[in-house]
């Protein structure tokens, strides 16, 4: 089965390089096609959104990323791809909730968007904490470490 996505958009970000941390600070610009702004009618009224994207500078090459340690530090576990968050997957699609700053005709300007610079949008969408919190959820002891300078 063949899928064909076409971007909404493209990230407009001062990170133009893969990192693993640091991404809280960041502001980003998510510059939509011209022709989707009028869907940004009442995007306003929310204080986050979720950003789903294509990683585009990543590659996934399954001996080395099928099975590995998170962002390959040796004191985290080997996992499989389908229990970690890693940008080098099957299908490099990213998905993050951030928080909307502002929205400027095309233009969604956002904080906390792990995307590089020139990374290919697929779509936004209001974050609403009864459809995207789950309260009951836990995850391993090592993710807290693991995430500790993330954002």
């Amino acid at each position: 089965m063949t899928i064909a996505i076409k971007p909404i958009g493209v990230v407009a970000s001062p990170v133009t390089e893969t990192i693993d941390e640091g991404w809280g600070d960041v502001v980003s610009e998510i510059r939509l096609r011209p022709d989707l702004a009028a869907g940004l009618r009442g995007l306003e009224s929310f204080t986050h959104v979720i950003v789903v994207f294509w990683m585009h500078a990543s590659e996934f090459d399954s001996a080395t990323h099928l099975v590995r340690h998170h962002r390959d530090r040796t004191d985290m576990p080997k996992t499989g791809i389908f229990a970690q968050r890693a940008r080098h997957r099957p299908n490099p699609i990213g998905i993050t909730p951030v928080r909307l700053i502002g929205i400027d005709g095309a233009t969604i300007r956002v904080q906390g968007l792990d995307a590089i610079d020139g990374t290919p949008v697929l779509d936004v969408k209001p974050h609403v904490p009864a459809f995207d919190r789950i309260d009951e959820a836990t995850v391993p002891a090592y993710i807290d470490l693991l995430m500790a300078d993330y954002f």
